[in-house]
């Protein structure tokens, strides 16, 4: 019986000996500093871990793997991605001490085993902070995330900030009859099984339904009783009302939200200053309802700025109307944030507040806070000011309509505007180009697809609309806005929350030279990496065959940006100091800086309270978990529309594009679609292949043909399955001859290759 490594206390690094096996802690912070010399027996040499020794090392690696605390990948061993400061787990089991312990409900396959995170029920109630919320076995909830300290158990700890209102048993899914009489829930997640129905409590075939799962025997169905009729799955927009219900999205306003949105009153001019003689502007989609920005641009004629420019960007001042604790503010909170769906908005404020009180619309006066930002000719922001106003639109235009103005077709609108208001904007777009082309954020091509429903809320097709300057002037000018807030609220020493954005991690950058050495693009070592260093990259691949590929690789080595109220810049802006400010309609966050600056500056009422102050760890790491919660709920609806669209063409081949390389098979992306389905592996062929994690790819192992990462292939459908988003394709295009595959290949459970042709137990 093999030695089992005892957990001994942290030693300092001078107290460590030479030819023995290290403690825990140091174990890991060699491995995370050491990504490329990680393997087993990199770490023995390391150390001067020779002879039986070994097998206490080897032991004490296994029990790091079984913690989550490290993932095996080939031969070596990598810390796994960390887990957002704020994760919903769902609560599966206790310790041996009886201590609760979660999982992440959200895990990708690919990524192994999901980390056990040890459940603390203690915390809050003091200083402000709401009373400790506490959980038990089966239940999901919303936890704050931190490292563990102990150099034993789980990788993580948690403490809870609320328990999710949404039984565990419950279920999602589709009533249908069968003809005995009897009734299936059809479940909308891909990893669900059907539930025998004993109680439809008034729902019929085609309803969508929660249902409580009350018994899930060793054989056979589980049993289960409905809960709620969420509508007919045949009536308008209930794909959207699918990811809405599954993710738990508030989307109905209570009467009290509604009431006091309906009691709002225009605000007056109290510490407003009268900007409603200057001719701002909107620029929007053609279809939006809400406008929550303006711009004006003119040149700076002061003699020691020559060849600047000044720029303002007023914001909607929904502070003034949303104040904290309010039943808006406390249902804003719980929202997060607006969520767009192909079909319908779920807004984060009522209509009154964002399509009408706080929309600056064309021609009326409307509150907004607006800063003033002075540009020299060489694109560096020299100065600006905040402003609490009363502004009045002077147009509301279209992205297209601004662009044509300024390509040379004006119409009615735009033609007054061209010279006074349209021509010194683009000017000072230009001059704002040049500090960000100094700047050299992360400049990505991942072009982003929409789309467009008939009248009865079926898919009529999918477009990618083209990236127009007007399109750049709008963000750039808002980036610069957003930099300007963070840096006041710095400078007055106000509590904030920031929108940052994490250096990829060293594993990730790790994964990233490998698979870019396989294409002879060098990626420097070292943990000081910045946005202009994957900008090179990029460039290196623009007119190679590579260059999707690229892009797709680079984009998964980035890290996910959050709301913190702790700075640590924003890595893809390659910005020190940066905050959401723009979109106080839609963006709880948002709201939260405008509050500081009413605050901070002494601009009158609605500014944030020294409660909120103490709450911000909680609000920024609760708005953080609704954004995710907002892009999951999207892009299983895009999933579910395109799914729906292809179910008549089961049969029909398509063009499609490698996006995701597994041992078990590939995912493909039908980019005139912007959806994906699977490949299974047991469907290429009659060879052994090969996962090859370096090269992303599956390559055969005896004729060395195989599929890589942005390969441009041809499928067919054979599968779709509407309700969970599911499409499964057969390959029609042969492999490419790959180099021979990285040794130390995944094997099913039988000890042998995974094998086309016959699917193997998995």
């Amino acid at each position: 019986m093999s030695a089992k490594p005892t957990a001994s206390r942290s030693r300092k690094p001078d107290e460590i000996i030479h030819g023995q096996v290290p403690p825990r802690d140091v174990l890991l912070k060699f491995i995370a500093d050491n990504p490329d010399q990680a393997s087993k027996r990199d770490i023995a040499k390391a150390f001067g871990i020779k002879g039986e020794d070994r097998v206490v090392l080897k032991a004490m690696l296994r029990e790091l793997e079984d913690d989550g605390l490290l993932q095996k990948k080939r031969k070596s061993l990598m810390r796994p991605g960390a887990l957002p400061p704020v994760t919903v787990l769902d609560i599966t089991t206790r310790d041996k001490d009886g201590e609760l312990i979660g999982r992440p409900a959200e895990w990708p396959v690919e990524e192994g085993a999901a980390p056990a995170v040890l459940i603390r029920q203690q915390g809050g109630g003091k200083n402000g902070r709401r009373k400790p919320a506490t959980a038990g076995l089966g239940d999901r909830i919303l936890a704050k995330i931190f490292p563990s300290k102990s150099e034993t158990g789980p990788a993580y700890t948690a403490r809870i900030i609320k328990v999710i209102d949404k039984r565990r048993t419950a279920a999602l899914g589709v009533v249908r009859m069968l003809d005995d009489g009897s009734a299936r829930l059809m479940p909308i997640e891909r990893r669900d099984s059907e539930v025998e129905l004993a109680d439809l409590a008034g729902a019929k075939d085609g309803d969508l339904v929660e249902v409580d799962i009350q018994r899930s025997g060793r054989y056979g169905l589980a049993r289960g009783s409905v809960l709620s009729v969420v509508g007919s799955l045949a009536s308008e927009k209930a794909v959207s009302m699918i990811a809405i219900h599954a993710h738990g999205i508030p989307h109905i306003f209570p009467k009290e939200v509604l009431d006091a949105a309906e009691a709002a009153q225009p605000a007056t001019m109290s510490h407003r200053e009268d900007w409603r003689d200057l001719p701002l502007v909107t620029i929007d989609p053609a279809d939006a309802k809400d406008h929550d920005d303006a711009v004006y641009a003119e040149p700076d004629t002061r003699p020691e700025n020559e060849g600047g420019v000044i720029v303002t960007v007023a914001i909607a001042d929904v502070s003034y109307y949303v104040r904290p604790k309010s039943a808006l503010d406390r249902e804003a909170l719980k929202r997060g944030n607006s969520v767009y769906f192909p079909d319908r908005v779920v807004p984060m404020l009522p209509e009154r507040i964002s399509n009408d009180l706080c929309s600056l619309r064309e021609g009326e006066d409307r509150p907004a806070l607006a800063v003033r930002m002075v540009f020299s000719k060489e694109g560096r922001k020299a100065s600006h000011t905040f402003h609490r106003i009363m502004m009045k639109s002077a147009a509301k235009l279209s992205y297209q309509q601004a662009q044509a103005a300024i390509d040379g077709t004006t119409d009615d609108k735009t033609g007054p505007l061209l010279e006074p208001v349209l021509k010194p904007l683009w000017a000072a777009y230009r001059t704002m180009t040049i500090g960000r082309d100094r700047r050299q954020p992360l400049e990505l091509d991942m072009p982003e697809r929409r789309i467009l429903l008939k009248g009865d809320g079926t898919v009529d097709k999918v477009v990618v609309p083209p990236r127009l300057d007007a399109h750049k002037l709008i963000e750039e000018m808002m980036i610069q806005a957003n930099v300007a807030a963070a840096e006041t609220l710095e400078q007055k020493r106000q509590a904030l929350i920031y929108r940052t954005h994490d250096a990829p991690s060293l594993a990730k950058q790790e994964t990233l030279r490998e698979f870019l050495a396989t294409l002879s693009i060098p990626l420097a070592k070292g943990g000081n990496l910045r946005a202009n260093s994957f900008n090179g990259i990029l460039s290196k691949a623009e007119d190679s065959p590579h260059k999707d590929i690229v892009n797709q690789m680079v984009l998964r080595s980035q890290s996910q940006a959050v709301y913190s109220p702790e700075n640590i810049g924003h890595f893809g802006l390659n910005l020190m100091k940066y905050a959401h400010f723009t979109s106080p309609i839609r963006r709880y966050a948002d709201l939260i800086v405008h509050r500081a600056l009413v605050a901070s500056l002494n601009l009158g009422e609605g500014g944030l309270t020294a409660e909120e102050e103490a709450q911000l760890d909680d609000i920024a790491a609760e708005i953080s978990t609704f954004e995710r919660r907002a892009m999951a709920a999207e892009r299983e609806t895009v999933d579910r529309l395109i799914a729906h669209h292809l179910a008549g063409r089961i049969g029909e081949s398509f063009d499609g594009r490698v996006a995701g390389v597994t041992r078990s098979g590939l995912f493909i992306a039908l980019p005139e679609y912007g959806a994906d389905g699977f490949v299974p592996v047991s469907t290429l062929g009659s060879d052994y292949f090969v996962h090859d994690e370096v090269r992303q790819a599956l390559v055969g192992e005896r004729t060395g043909l195989g599929y890589q990462l942005g390969d441009d292939v041809e499928v067919q459908l054979v599968e779709a399955i509407p309700l969970a988003g599911a499409l499964r394709f057969d390959m029609l295009s042969s492999g490419k001859k790959l180099p021979a595959a990285t040794r130390s290949f995944h094997k099913s459970k039988r000890g042998r290759p995974m094998r086309g042709g016959r699917p193997g137990r998995r």
